[in-house]
C-alpha cells in the first residue's frame, strides 16, 4: 500500500485514503500509522482515512492522531468520518451495538467541537465529560480537513449539513444519478442551517485496464469472491456475472473499463451531482498488487486528464 501511495503521488493524484477495518480479510486496522509511513515517502498528495469509524473510537484520540499526521505531512492530512460498513469494532472495543445511533451522534458532536481547536466543554452519556479542555497538538493551519461519509440516507445527509461538514457519498450500488436528490437535500439543509456552500464528493469502486473487456475479466473473480464472502455474513444472494456486468455498465456504480469508459462515467456522475472530488476505491479483495499498480497508473495518467478535460 505504501508503494501504491507513492505511485499515486508521482502521478499527481490529489488524495490517498486508507480504510479502517478489524477483520482478517482487510489489512489495515490502524490507518493513521500507515498514513504516517506514507507521509514520509510522499510530497504532495493529501492523506486521509476512508473512513474512520468514529462510533467505536474516541473523538479526542482521533483528533490527536490526525493532527499529528497533519504535522508529519506538512498539512496534508484529512479525515473522513463515518460509521463504516462493518460492526466488528463494537465488540472488539467493548461497545454495545444497541447504542449504535447514540454513539455516533454523541461522538460526532464532540468531534466537531474539537475541530474548532479552542477549549472544549462537552458532556454526554457514552464517554466522560470535558470542561474547558484543550486538546493537543493543534494543527498549524487551525483547521483539520474533515469530511463526513454517508451511505445515502436522508438523515445522514441532513446531519452532515447540520454540522457544516463536506459530504462524501459512498456510491457502491445502483445508479449514481439516483443520489441527485440527496445532494439537493444537502444543499437545502445547508441553507436552512445557515451554512455556506460546502464541497460534495463521491466514492465508488473501480478498476482500469487497456480495454473494457480486459478490465472486467481481470476484476470479476476477485470482486465476486469478496462479494460472496461478505454476502454469506449478510444473507446476500450470490453475485452473478450478468449482475456484475450491469454494475459495470453505463448506469452502474462500478467504474470499470478502459480509461475513456471510466472517465466518461466519472465525468457524468460529477456533473450530475456537482462533485468537487471523486475517490476511486481501487482495491478489491484478492486483486493482486501489480494489477492495482497498473490501474492506479492508468487512473492518474489517462483518466484524470480526460475527466478534467470533460469537465472544463
Amino acid at each position: 500500500m505504501v508503494a501504491e501511495a507513492e505511485l499515486a503521488d508521482r502521478l499527481g493524484l490529489h488524495f490517498f485514503g486508507v480504510g479502517e477495518h478489524h477483520r482478517e480479510d482487510f489489512a489495515v486496522s490502524a490507518p493513521e500509522v500507515l498514513l504516517a509511513a506514507i507521509a514520509s515517502r510522499t510530497k504532495n498528495i493529501r492523506l486521509g482515512s476512508a473512513v474512520t469509524v468514529l462510533s467505536s473510537d474516541d473523538p479526542v484520540r482521533v483528533f490527536q492522531r490526525f493532527s499529528t499526521l497533519d504535522a508529519i505531512s506538512n498539512g496534508r492530512a484529512e479525515v473522513i468520518i463515518g460509521r463504516g460498513s462493518f460492526t466488528e469494532s463494537f465488540p472488539l472495543f467493548g461497545l454495545d451495538l444497541n447504542q449504535y445511533e447514540e454513539l455516533f451522534n454523541e461522538r460526532l458532536h464532540l468531534f466537531t467541537e474539537l475541530l474548532k481547536e479552542t477549549p472544549v466543554t462537552w458532556s454526554g452519556k457514552t464517554r466522560g465529560a470535558l470542561k474547558n479542555q484543550r486538546v493537543f497538538p493543534p494543527t498549524a493551519s487551525g483547521k483539520l480537513a474533515t469530511w463526513i461519509g454517508v451511505g445515502g440516507t436522508p438523515e445522514s445527509v441532513v446531519r452532515a449539513a447540520k454540522y457544516g461538514l463536506p459530504l462524501m457519498i459512498a456510491i457502491i450500488g445502483g445508479d449514481p444519478l439516483a443520489f441527485v436528490p440527496f445532494v439537493d437535500l444537502y444543499h437545502r439543509a445547508l441553507t436552512q442551517y445557515g451554512k455556506g456552500p460546502l464541497p460534495v464528493g463521491a466514492h465508488s469502486p473501480g478498476y482500469i485496464a487497456a480495454t473494457d473487456e480486459q478490465a472486467r475479466q481481470e476484476l470479476w473473480p476477485h470482486f465476486a469472491a469478496m462479494h460472496s464472502r461478505i454476502g454469506r455474513e449478510r444473507g446476500w444472494a450470490p453475485l452473478t456475472r450478468p449482475a456484475f456486468e450491469q454494475m459495470a455498465g453505463p448506469n452502474g456504480a462500478l467504474c470499470v473499463g478502459a480509461p475513456e469508459t471510466v472517465a466518461t462515467k466519472i465525468a457524468k456522475t460529477a456533473k450530475a451531482l456537482g462533485l468537487s472530488r471523486f475517490d476511486m476505491k481501487y482495491s478489491a479483495g484478492t486483486l493482486p498488487h501489480d494489477k492495482m499498480m497498473t490501474s492506479i497508473e492508468l487512473y492518474g495518467s489517462k483518466v484524470m486528464p480526460l475527466v478534467q478535460e470533460m469537465l472544463a
